[in-house]
């Protein structure tokens, strides 16, 4: 760990690995205490690590800052999904969500403000792309969802999914050092298996994380059985087209009883044919994936509509025929837009809420 001058800002905690924090310390193990201090503990105040001498305790705070970043606002849905605005240093903003159910709670983070990938069907895309975020911003998300919603005596009742704002194998180095981070056992302690990372298809990020030695989930957004209809909802599939995109599916390492999930958005009248299912089916097919069927999550904002039930029936039904394991996603959240594809930065010019209603 760099120290930095004496009128630099401390570095976010979050951004550091234990490697990276154990630079500068005295003792390699002073940083695994500290470790274990914020992500175990919670402690969010160097004062009380009362396990690290006083003078260190008062040099590590002109040096890092372990509080995660502030909350501007949260929004709750009916169903409890609660959707978070979070203040970064430069003004901008990152979204997080949680999705409670149970032993299966899942916590939704963003990888970028905006996205430039441009999917016809995603609010995000509408945004332009503004910049990475760093993996400290990745990592404090998790954390601020974590403290808001899991009990201290649960602290890892949850999944992380890289689903949010941005296209994550765009910002590759730093989510890579973000799932590190998380995963590391005097943290968060994360396994890999509960770690899902969800990319547009680009193929040499693919095959690059394929090569490293922690690999999480692999989710690919498809929604476009065929070149033709995926070039026009989603513009990355004009570099890197399907044939290309299914040979890195193929090659990419995956553990027993693992497989790769194709995300399939169900747009009235332009994916959701029965001709659109049955080439659906072939792709799954072709590198034994599971299918989760997403029906639109509709926005003034889109062109394209939610098809009815029976059609999203319908369409399930043949994919289960052809023997492809297909689920239909269940809508969380969307009356405070944090449902799939709807996280756009609404209602960030209302006013701050209390941080006290917070348990962080």
């Amino acid at each position: 760990m760099d120290d930095p001058s004496e009128t630099s800002a401390p570095a976010s905690f979050f951004d550091l690995s234990r490697a990276e924090l154990s630079v500068g310390l005295d003792r390699s193990f002073r940083a695994t205490q500290l470790f274990e201090a914020v992500y175990r503990h919670w402690i969010d105040d160097l004062d009380l690590i009362t396990n690290l001498p006083r003078a260190l305790r008062s040099s590590l705070k002109s040096r890092v800052d372990i509080r995660p970043s502030p909350v501007t606002r949260r929004f709750e849905a009916e169903d409890g999904t609660r959707r978070y605005l979070i203040q970064l240093a430069d003004g901008e903003l990152a979204e997080a969500v949680f999705i409670p159910d149970g032993a299966r709670n899942t916590i939704c983070v963003s990888s970028q403000v905006g996205c430039a990938l441009a999917c016809q069907f995603c609010l995000t895309g509408q945004l332009g792309f503004g910049r990475h975020l760093t993996a400290g911003e990745i990592v404090s998300q998790v954390i601020i969802a974590q403290r808001d919603n899991v009990i201290p005596d649960l602290p890892d009742h949850f999944n992380i999914v890289l689903m949010g704002m941005g296209e994550p194998l765009h910002n590759y180095d730093n989510v890579m050092k973000a799932l590190g981070i998380l995963h590391d056992p005097a943290g968060l302690n994360m396994s890999m298996s509960r770690i899902t990372l969800s990319t547009a298809g680009l193929v040499p990020e693919i095959a690059r994380m394929a090569a490293e030695p922690l690999i999480p989930n692999l989710a690919i957004s498809l929604t476009g059985a065929t070149d033709e209809k995926r070039d026009r909802l989603m513009p990355i599939n004009r570099t890197y087209p399907i044939a290309d995109l299914v040979g890195a599916l193929r090659r990419f390492p995956l553990k027993r009883r693992q497989r790769i999930t194709l995300e399939y958005v169900l747009l009235a009248d332009t994916t959701d044919s029965g001709d659109d299912a049955l080439a659906l089916a072939r792709i799954a097919s072709s590198i034994d994936a599971k299918v989760n069927l997403i029906p639109l999550n509709e926005s003034p904002d889109l062109v394209f509509k939610r098809p009815n039930e029976a059609v999203v029936a319908r369409f399930q039904g043949i994919l289960r025929q052809r023997g492809v394991d297909a689920f239909i996603r269940r809508s969380r959240g969307d009356d405070i837009s944090a449902a799939c594809g709807q996280l756009k930065k609404k209602w960030a010019d209302q006013p701050e809420i209390d941080l006290g209603a917070l348990r962080l």
